[in-house]
């Protein structure tokens, strides 16, 4: 299991090499999340459109194991996005992807971008 965990690795704009379309705008909803695959990884899309921005995270919970991340409710914690997983409510900063509980399991973010309509998200790989 260890080793799904750790294909995921956070990239900043600056260590991307890859910029992957995964749609347009309108096929993601606002205020929600959606699940892409980009090689072997399931990334969560979401459109915090409240926010005026998009973010991007692994799907997987560090903590449960499961594909899960795009379907958990996504909010504002001090002026932070966070994602609240599913299963056990652990929340995630979508800007850094540290547990906001203080635990030690973090996600892996990604980029995004919008041009032309389309959304990108950024890969090292």
């Amino acid at each position: 299991m260890q080793n799904i965990l750790e294909q995921y690795k956070s990239v900043t704009e600056a260590e991307v090499k890859t910029w992957f379309e995964v749609g347009t705008v309108s096929d993601f909803p606002e205020n929600s999340g959606a699940c892409i695959k980009y090689k072997t990884k399931q990334i969560a899309v979401y459109n915090f459109a409240r926010k005026d921005k998009w973010y991007a995270c692994q799907n997987l919970c560090p903590h449960k194991m499961e594909m899960v991340l795009s379907l958990g409710m996504i909010g504002d914690k001090e002026g932070v996005a966070k994602v609240a997983c599913p299963m056990h409510k652990k929340n995630f900063s979508l800007e850094d992807g540290s547990n906001l509980g203080g635990d030690d399991l973090k996600i892996a973010v990604y980029p995004v971008k919008i041009e032309s309509g389309n959304v990108y998200i950024g890969f090292s790989d």
